[in-house]
């Protein structure tokens, strides 16, 4: 993520309750798959937890790349 993108998602977080809610959950995903990840011996259920948070994630980031693109758009960036 280059520096414009890094400071526009920074600006939204501080205007848009939406888009700083969806950066929470991220991050909340992000701290329970790296617990997850640390397991040595993972069980089945820890197992497809990791895959439904990992899909879960992926899919609040297409949000968030969503929200900044709309954003972008409406203020002329590219």
């Amino acid at each position: 993520m280059d520096a414009n993108s890094v400071s526009l998602k920074e600006h939204l977080m501080a205007i848009d309750p939406e888009f700083r809610a969806l950066v929470l959950e991220h991050q909340q995903y992000e701290a329970r798959l790296s617990e997850l990840m640390a397991l040595p011996y993972p069980t089945p259920e820890e197992l497809m937890e990791e895959t439904i948070l990992k899909k879960k994630k992926l899919l609040v980031k297409d949000k968030m790349e969503a929200m900044l693109n709309r954003y972008k758009r409406q203020m002329g960036l590219k």
